[in-house]
């Protein structure tokens, strides 16, 4: 049966794969006709095409003839001319799937078909890489087809000043990283005005490196985060009383899973190490989460492995790439926790201002497509999470690479031993070698290795991503050694003999030539014909010693990573050797190896195998593959559990931000505020007078002091004995409607609709704010109830509604508080009255504002979004407001009077209507 499903998916991607065969031939078949325009007349195809699709055809009507004309300008421009599995390619990012290509297909030059006729609709198109090296070097590049054809290029770059973000989100293509697209979408959300918002929409993205991106990278959510509580000494404290103990005994441990508990025995030590009778009596859940943090820190979190500790800081380390994670740092106490095992100096502890899962950000987009080498193995992933079918494209040149089966030996040592016997080899044959390693500390212990024997090599630590691409790109010179971890240099090609652009500017550098200011093509030209002898000659050498060899030096939890290490050799139907070195003492096999690797263990101490004698079999490729598999599925949980939590609150975050734009957008708040007063006030009355309790046993009292406490005033009427809910409720009304009115009869109505947008959303970052810690410290210990027999997904769900429904209640409440308790100071003279909200000073109960401010409006600089709601309280420079010429017979008239135009009727409902 397997089988049968296996050959229905391959029968209906191959006759996706003809139908876009089809396609490429009409984009063939325009070539002549677009080959023989001028320039000029190239350039003026942009402007025709959109003519034409304004005029109602479709993309894909424009399709063959638009495909057609990027090519022939990738011809003029970069020399470089799409072959025909590159335009099927680009016909898939534009059907929004993802297009699978080996590594040295070209994959950056295919992005650029789709994205230009996805640009046509002037919405814009964002192209998304790994790093801003990689944005910076193919906005340069791949920017010269799109300037050539008319259309502009935009780039974000990491710490890019907001003036220079808005005009590279209004170019037709722009350019940048996963987490700065999605960081600048939390930012704009957190804005003061309409005018500081970067983004225009979410119309298409190409995110290149898909995988890597929308896979591994999914595992951890996206998080602005701001100063929270001071808690240095806790965490001090949990890390020592977490020292020393014993696993199994005081602690239950399961790497694979990558969970962690105390035992009642282990709790009891814990607890009489610090002092306290109970950590679970703590309500806020505050102590056990430090608890759970340390003992994470302390036995699952090791230094050179998930993070290393530079000049006193902890930096995280990258599982996937091996690279140092700058400016990131573990969530929920976790950082601190390491930090404190270390001891180095830990940082504040951050509540969460903005957050958002990487899958939820891309699921914005009207349409998503992705390139890779690999994506074939998570296609189940892509199609559930992404709605991104993978469509294979055929490479340009049949593969030539062979793949050895793996070597296992017994030990780890014995292991290494052999991966430098075969480096030294192969070396003295002038063959390049490629060494993929998992971690920093494996990189750093075969390089030691090497050293001794003398061999020369080049580590890759993946610290500087243009230095990273600059060595990977001579990682094919003649008897090149490099070791890197698996992901490093992705995005660069490996060539044969090397790179002559990049050993140029080598060259040049030798000869104590700065490059760095940019050097000018007669300069460069005999550098470059040296170079490019060079590089054909060593090329002729590599390619009799059989191409790069890449070896790896362990499997990693994921096939898909494997494939892509394997996939460095081999480009362009070049030769190419790959070869895996295993141990049984590797930590995937250790941990999920399970019986067939137990047999292996025994099959080698039964024959008396010596160490550095390896097997190869396929009992031990099967085994491999099945501990990979189970890694796969425990890691897709993973990302799909981070996925549902985050969908609980995708839908708020979505009316929230929604409401926030509405307001940045000019939503009239002053014409809403009866509704909302009446639906405060309701609410109020009914909890303070309940609809089962006796009117006698009505709390009117705490409805008196709520009222007093909401609007800063003490002249409210008395209530009757016997009125009626309802009665109460309209003299309440009445009253909170007079109380805003008499504010608002001292300003502008202009000025009146900015305060009050200002305010509402104050008000609304600080409720959400303020609910995100709630969710955080929710999501901590949600977990333990599935020890009751709940699911704690369906309680989380639960909470999480319950509290938002609260924040939506009470928002406006807020909203009602702080405008009415708002104390206006003395008016200024007219030509100040330009200045927005220059303020309007809050008297009000902390709680509604709190210290949460100002930690709003710093970290709101410190994330690069402007703090604008930090504009609310300005003492020195005060509200300004103008009465007008003539005195204003209505003045001073209350809701409820007789209206003074002489109608008999109440003021509210004559002259009083819209005031």
């Amino acid at each position: 049966m397997p089988n049968f499903f296996s050959k229905l998916l391959s029968h209906g991607a191959d006759k996706q794969l003809k139908e876009f065969e089809a396609i490429a031939e009409k984009v063939n078949d325009f070539e002549p006709q677009i080959k023989a325009l001028s320039d000029e007349e190239l350039k003026g195809q942009t402007a025709l095409f959109r003519e034409r699709y304004a005029n109602g055809e479709t993309l894909d009507d424009l399709l063959p003839e638009a495909f057609a004309t990027v090519r022939e300008a990738s011809v003029r421009t970069l020399g470089m001319r799409h072959f025909d599995v590159q335009v099927i390619g680009g016909i898939a990012l534009h059907r929004g799937m993802i297009a699978e290509m080996k590594t040295g297909e070209g994959k950056t030059l295919v992005s650029t078909l789709a994205g230009y006729l996805n640009a046509i609709p002037g919405e814009g198109v964002h192209i998304v890489t790994v790093n801003d090296y990689l944005a910076k070097r193919d906005s340069e590049w791949m920017g010269q087809v799109y300037k050539f054809l008319g259309m502009n290029v935009g780039i974000l770059q990491n710490g890019m000043r907001l003036d220079m973000k808005k005009p590279a989100y209004n170019a037709d293509v722009t350019y940048g990283t996963n987490s700065e697209f999605g960081f600048d979408y939390l930012r704009d959300n957190m804005v003061g005005r309409a005018d500081m918002r970067v983004q225009r929409g979410h119309h298409f993205a190409i995110v290149d490196e898909v995988d890597s991106i929308l896979i591994d990278e999914a595992r951890t959510p996206l998080i602005i985060s701001g100063a929270g509580t001071k808690s240095a000494s806790t965490y001090k404290d949990f890390a020592r009383a977490v020292r020393g103990l014993t696993p199994d005994v005081d602690f239950e441990m399961d790497e694979a899973k990558h969970t962690i508990a105390a035992t009642d025995q282990g709790l009891r030590k814990i607890e009489r190490s610090l002092g306290i009778d109970n950590i679970y009596s703590d309500m806020s859940g505050q102590l056990v989460n430090h608890l759970q943090q340390a003992l994470k820190a302390q036995y699952m979190f090791h230094r050179d492995q998930q993070y290393v500790v530079v000049d006193g800081e902890v930096k995280i380390v990258d599982e996937f790439t091996g690279r140092i994670m700058e400016g990131r740092r573990y969530s929920e106490g976790l950082h601190q926790a390491i930090e404190a095992k270390e001891g180095v100096y830990i940082r504040e502890e951050n509540q969460t201002l903005a957050t958002i899962t990487l899958q939820n950000y891309f699921r914005l987009y009207d349409k998503l497509s992705g390139m890779t080498g690999t994506a074939m193995t998570e296609d189940a992933e892509f199609r559930e999470i992404y709605n991104l079918p993978v469509q294979v494209i055929p490479p340009n040149k049949p593969v030539q690479r062979i793949d050895h089966d793996d070597l296992v030996y017994r030990t780890v040592e014995a292991k290494f031993n052999a991966v430098a016997d075969d480096v030294a080899k192969r070396h003295a044959t002038g063959q390049p070698v490629l060494v993929g390693t998992v971690s920093i500390e494996s990189s750093e212990r075969l390089s030691r290795i090497l050293d001794k024997r003398g061999i020369k090599h080049a580590v890759l630590n993946a610290k500087f991503h243009e230095r990273e691409a600059q060595i990977v790109a001579q990682a094919g010179r003649e008897g090149a050694v490099t070791i890197a971890t698996n992901m490093a240099g992705r995005g660069t090609d490996i060539l044969l003999g090397g790179n002559p652009d990049v050993l140029a500017i080598d060259l040049m550098q030798d000869d104590g030539i700065d490059v760095s200011e940019g050097v000018t093509a007669e300069m460069r030209a005999p550098y470059l014909e040296k170079a490019r002898e060079i590089c054909s000659r060593e090329k002729e050498h590599v390619l009799a010693a059989g191409g790069l060899c890449v070896i790896g030096t362990e499997r990693h939890e994921s096939r898909r990573i494997d494939n892509q290490l394997r996939g460095r050799a081999g480009r362009q139907g070049d030769p190419g050797e790959t070869q895996f070195y295993l141990s049984l003492e590797d930590d995937l096999m250790r941990l999920f190896g399970g019986d067939r690797m137990d047999r292996i263990s025994a099959m080698m101490t039964k024959y008396d195998m010596p160490d550095d004698m390896p097997i190869q079999a396929k009992m031990v490729t099967k085994a491999v593959e099945s501990a990979q598999r189970k890694v796969e599925e425990i890691n897709f949980a993973m990302r799909k559990n981070v996925l549902d939590y985050d969908d609980v609150m995708n839908k708020q975050r979505q009316v929230i931000y929604e409401e926030r734009n509405k307001i940045l957008d000019g939503k009239d708040l002053v014409a809403h505020v009866a509704e909302v007063t009446r639906g405060t006030v309701n609410r109020r009355v009914r909890e303070f007078c309940g609809e089962n309790v006796d009117p006698s046993d009505w709390d009117t009292e705490g409805l008196r002091k709520w009222v007093v406490e909401l609007t800063g005033r003490t002249d409210l009427p008395e209530f009757e004995d016997d009125e009626d809910r309802d009665a109460i409720s309209d003299a309440v009304y009445d009253y909170v409607i007079e109380c805003y009115d008499a504010k608002s009869r001292l300003l502008s109505d202009d000025i009146m609709q900015q305060l009050s947008a200002q305010v509402m959303l104050r008000v609304i970052d600080t409720r959400w704010m303020a609910y995100l810690q709630e969710m955080d410290y929710l999501k901590t210990g949600i977990g333990l109830r599935g020890f009751g027999q709940r699911d704690p997904l369906v309680e989380y769900k639960t909470e999480a509604f319950a509290a938002f429904t609260e924040l939506v209640n009470t928002m406006y409440e807020d909203f009602l508080r702080t405008i009415l308790r708002l104390e206006l100071a003395a008016p200024l003279t007219e030509a100040d009255e330009s200045d927005d909200l220059r303020g309007a000073k809050y008297s009000g109960p902390a709680d509604v504002d709190g210290d949460q401010s100002s930690h709003r409006a710093e970290m709101s600089e410190r994330a690069g979004a402007p703090g604008g709601t930090r504009h609310m309280a300005s003492p020195e420079k005060p509200a300004t407001y103008r009465k007008a010429d003539d005195p204003d017979p209505y003045v001073g008239v209350g809701r409820n009077d007789p209206c003074p135009c002489g109608s008999g009727k109440k003021f509210k409902n004559c002259h009083g209507r819209n005031r």
